[in-house]
Parts: structure tokens; C-alpha cells; sequence
């Protein structure tokens, strides 16, 4: 019989080039859902259109889903209201962190915020390592730093060796958004 706690709160990240990121913490969350636990997204990047995931999580009681980015950083005009509002969502992350509230907390994108130099790994590393001992936490988006991946307990490198928006097809509803 192991001998491992079963309340072990997890640190999972979804990373690299590839679609589903997201769509893959989505799906651990709708999983917890089903089991009755409290959940919670902050979302760093996406913001500008309100995704389907967006609008069917008005509707679940026990999630709370803040859309705290302003779009895509390559179709900002303003980085620094950018920068502004990555802040804030760090700030709703931590309070979520420590509200003892949840039980699976995604930080959607939050890998964006590292590289334009909006948050520090360091800075999130320290939080995530004194949050509660049994809520999980899943990072996304793409390029996320070593000290972030060596500190979590699962690292999923999602590839894309095929994607249709390659071949000239737009986002799909449904699929994309």
C-alpha cells in the first residue's frame, strides 16, 4: 500500500507550442467539478472575446472564472495597460491562493506574463510553495521557466506537429474559442 498522503495538492503545468493547454486544465477542472470540489481560473492573456469556456462557466456554481487579461499582447496597443492588468490578476491569483476556498486553481497563461517581464518566476514560485497543502494549482501557456517546472509534480509538453491554422483555416467555434 503506498504510503503517500491522498490529499496531496498538486502542482501541474501545461506547457509548449501546441493547442491544448488550456483545453487540458479545463478538463482536469470540469473532472473536479463533477466531485463537488471549488474551483477557480484566472485567466492571464485571453480577455478581448468571450470564449465558449468563458460563457459556460457563468452558468457552474462552484467555479469562479476571472477573465483578468486585456487580449492578445501581439494585438496590444498599450503594454503597459497590459502589464496593469497581468498584475491584478496575480493579485486575484494570491488571494485565491491563500483564501483556502479552492481546491483546483488554473492560472491561465501566466507564462505570458514572464516573458514580457510583467511577474517573475521567483515571485510566483514563492507563493505556490507556501499555498495550502491541498489545493492543486495548474499553470499554463507556452515557454514556462525551469524553476516553475522543476518545482511541479506533473509537466506536460504539449506538441504541435500538425495544426489547420498552418494550412490557411481560422479558429474554429467550438474548437478554439
Amino acid at each position: 500500500m503506498n504510503s503517500t498522503p491522498d490529499k496531496k495538492g498538486l502542482i501541474l503545468v501545461f506547457t509548449g507550442p501546441g493547442k491544448g493547454k488550456t483545453t487540458a486544465a479545463l478538463g482536469i477542472l470540469f473532472r473536479a467539478l463533477g466531485r463537488g470540489m471549488k474551483c477557480g481560473v484566472v485567466q492571464f492573456l485571453k480577455g478581448k472575446w468571450e470564449t465558449g469556456e468563458r460563457k459556460f462557466a457563468k452558468t457552474i456554481e462552484d467555479l469562479d472564472f476571472h477573465v483578468m487579461g486585456l487580449g492578445f499582447t501581439w494585438e496590444s496597443d498599450d503594454l503597459d495597460r497590459d502589464k496593469k492588468a497581468a498584475r491584478s490578476a496575480w493579485e486575484k491569483s494570491c488571494e485565491m491562493i491563500f483564501s483556502e476556498n479552492y481546491k483546483i486553481l488554473i492560472l491561465d497563461e501566466i507564462t505570458y506574463a514572464f516573458h514580457y517581464g510583467w511577474l517573475t518566476p521567483e515571485e510566483v514560485s514563492e507563493v505556490i510553495a507556501k499555498k495550502p497543502e491541498d489545493l492543486h494549482i495548474i499553470l499554463t501557456g507556452r515557454n514556462c521557466p525551469n524553476l516553475l517546472t522543476d518545482m511541479a509534480d506533473l509537466v506536460s509538453h504539449i506538441e504541435s506537429p500538425k495544426h489547420p491554422y498552418k494550412n490557411g483555416i481560422p479558429a474554429q467555434l467550438g474548437i478554439d474559442y
